[in-house]
């Protein structure tokens, strides 16, 4: 028996109107997500990546079309399925650290004891060992994306969001979170193993994912599903002809020159 995908994502379409005049984001928009997969998807400026990753999350609905997950259709937001960490870091700057994490937690019901703990284990896991009373207002930018992605990962979702999480971040900084990240999705002791990420830069997407989704220009459609065989753990070095041949053909395919 075939496994079914643990997300699809079936013929979407976007739309809006202005002074009766339809504005087309994208269209025809398919894809599935395969258990421990981690994918990213790429495109122009302005195709709608960000659109499209909160349609997936029930932030937003579809012109048309529809998501699946685990063959049930997403309506709402529903943090135990699809949790999502966003590019500006969304902390609520009155709230400590614990604070923070703990705010996904607070709908589900989780004793008190349970929730400390789960807490307290993902700040550890996310370097926040030491910032636990800190606020947002005292930390870098690296750190306060470090909660957000604490925040995220603490309700133990089955698939992990992430719209350009490291773009606002140094390049230091960012090769740092997105090397930390992927311990975290081959963890086999985290839950959450299923990972899909919007990102703005080819080599990002590269070094990360098992597969990139490339968007054309808008209205957006799928022009490229490239599976990305290589071996764990990834290199950028200059040399890497492998690496930047890929990188490469993921550009062509969205119009980019080498």
């Amino acid at each position: 028996m075939i496994a079914m995908p643990m997300l699809e994502v079936k013929k979407l379409r976007k739309s809006y109107f202005e002074n009766s005049h339809e504005i087309k984001v994208f269209e025809n928009i398919s894809f599935d997500v395969e258990e421990h997969e981690f994918i990213c998807i790429v495109g122009p400026s302005g195709c709608g990546k960000s659109t499209l990753l909160r349609i997936i999350a029930g932030l937003e609905m579809p012109t048309s079309g529809k998501v699946l997950f685990m063959n049930k259709l997403i309506t709402e937001p529903d943090p135990k399925k699809l949790s999502m960490i966003f590019q500006t870091f969304a902390l609520l700057p009155w709230r400590t650290v614990t604070e923070n994490v703990e705010l996904g937690l607070q709908a589900l019901g989780i004793p008190k004891e349970v929730k400390e703990e789960r807490i307290n284990h993902f700040i550890k896991l996310t370097g926040l060992e030491g910032f636990a009373d800190s606020y947002p207002a005292g930390l870098s930018g690296g750190m306060r994306q470090r909660v957000g992605i604490a925040r995220a990962l603490a309700v133990e979702p089955e698939i992990l969001l992430m719209d350009e999480p490291f773009s606002s971040l140094d390049a230091l900084t960012a090769q740092t979170l997105r090397e930390d990240l992927l311990e975290i999705w081959r963890d086999p002791t985290i839950p959450t193993n299923t990972f899909l990420m919007i990102t703005h830069l080819v080599e990002e997407a590269v070094f990360m994912a098992d597969r990139v989704i490339i968007l054309s220009k808008r209205p957006a459609r799928v022009v490229g599903d490239i599976l990305i065989p290589l071996p764990r753990p990834r290199t950028r070095h200059e040399r890497d002809k492998e690496f930047f041949d890929l990188c490469d053909k993921v550009k062509g395919l969205i119009g980019v020159t080498k």
